[in-house]
């Protein structure tokens, strides 16, 4: 679950993290007020969206006076901000962020994430900061610093000492970068966070080091533990169709193309998607309906990728371990049934009673397309497809 900015900053604060002074605003009026008891003389208007690039696509402005803030939240609250990680359709701009300008003289890049290969927390800096860390690791991964937390040490000094003689930071900026990876090292523990990124990470003239941006994903499997952190979530920065599947416990994410896929099981289902790109389809999503599927959940998951106008066939896939295919063959037959499917409608069952369940729905006697395979159901799911389109 991703938390905007000012929520980011509020929480960063909390750890004793230096962040600028700022508030949040949802009208230009507000915004004005923001910024004249802030004070100063220059101000730093940010759309508030859940996606990086924002100051390439215009979502963050610099403001001298009480105009040109009005004018910059104006340009930005109520339209939809288009960056290199939102798509081509943009996340809705509700809210700005008026934050006090910072005198910057370094630019630093900091973050604290997960390992996977070592099962390690992974603190990862570089002096390449208000950059892509991406294109840095890809140009000039030398700038790229790293070290990684074992679990029962926790995190040892020498290692914030290790990352900050390799930034170049006097003794007296080694002092603070070290109060402030471990402030976000018992922030990323205590909130089950994913994702703790700074970025950048400046330096002031005066020597002092701020967090300028922040950027804070929570673990949503920890969510029933962080009641806190829930109440943050912003839904109209989610996909409504994947909001909605999580109202069922489903796991959907939204594609481009035009055959939706119902599987049980993650790993299965990137395999049913790679085999419909294999032989020349367009998967429409990625859609677990989890392995204790039922009958409700599968009627659940035909209304909801039936809610995309682009499907034009429907790839079933699932595998009876916990769950009997002939119970899943019930809940296809009366998912269809109810839900008034018009689409061609591919089905692959393997498992526990697939031969059951693979006669009642060639006795329901709706148009369903039975496939021998994984391999035959995607070629056959993609002829439909285009027959249908």
């Amino acid at each position: 679950m991703n938390l905007h900015e000012y929520q980011a900053k509020k929480i960063l604060a909390a750890y004793g993290i230096p962040v600028p002074e700022g508030r949040v605003a949802g009208s230009a009026e507000e915004a004005v007020a923001a910024a004249q008891a802030l004070g100063g003389t220059l101000w730093v208007v940010k759309a508030q969206v859940h996606a990086g690039g924002r100051g390439k696509a215009g979502g963050v402005k610099l403001a001298r006076d009480a105009e040109q803030v009005r004018a910059a939240a104006a340009g930005m609250l109520g339209k939809r901000l288009v960056t290199k990680q939102t798509g081509p359709g943009g996340l809705p701009v509700e809210r700005v962020y008026v934050e006090c300008g910072s005198d910057i003289e370094r630019e630093l890049y900091l973050s604290l994430t997960l390992n996977r290969e070592r099962g390690r927390i992974a603190v990862v800096a570089s002096a390449a900061g208000g950059m892509e860390i991406e294109e840095v690791a890809h140009d000039t991964p030398e700038k790229i610093l790293s070290v990684t937390v074992h679990p029962a040490s926790g995190l040892e000094p020498f290692q914030c000492r290790q990352l900050a003689f390799g930034l170049g930071f006097t003794l007296a900026q080694i002092e603070q970068f070290q109060s402030i990876v471990t402030g976000l090292y018992r922030l990323y523990l205590e909130r089950d966070a994913s994702l703790i990124e700074i970025n950048p990470l400046i330096v002031t003239k005066r020597g002092s080091l701020v967090a300028l941006d922040a950027k804070l994903d929570i673990d949503a499997n920890a969510l029933f533990r962080q009641k806190d952190m829930a109440a943050l979530r912003d839904p109209g920065q989610e996909d409504p169709m994947e909001q909605r599947a999580s109202e069922h416990d489903l796991n959907y994410v939204s594609l481009d193309g035009t055959i939706a896929c119902m599987v049980n099981g993650a790993g299965l289902a990137m395999a049913t998607m790679d085999l419909i790109k294999l032989h020349g389809g367009r998967p429409a999503n990625f859609l677990d309906v989890g392995g204790g599927a039922t009958s409700d959940r599968v009627t659940a998951a035909f209304k909801l990728i039936l809610s995309n106008a682009q499907v034009r066939a429907i790839l079933v896939n699932i595998f009876g371990g916990i769950v009997r295919c002939d119970l899943i063959a019930d809940g296809i037959i009366n998912a269809v049934k109810n839900v008034g499917v018009a689409v061609p409608v591919v089905v692959r069952l393997e498992g526990t009673n697939a031969p059951a369940a693979r006669a009642r729905l060639a006795a329901s006697g709706l148009a369903i397309i039975a496939a021998a395979d994984l391999t035959d159901a995607a070629r056959k799911v993609i002829a439909a497809a285009r027959k249908a389109a």
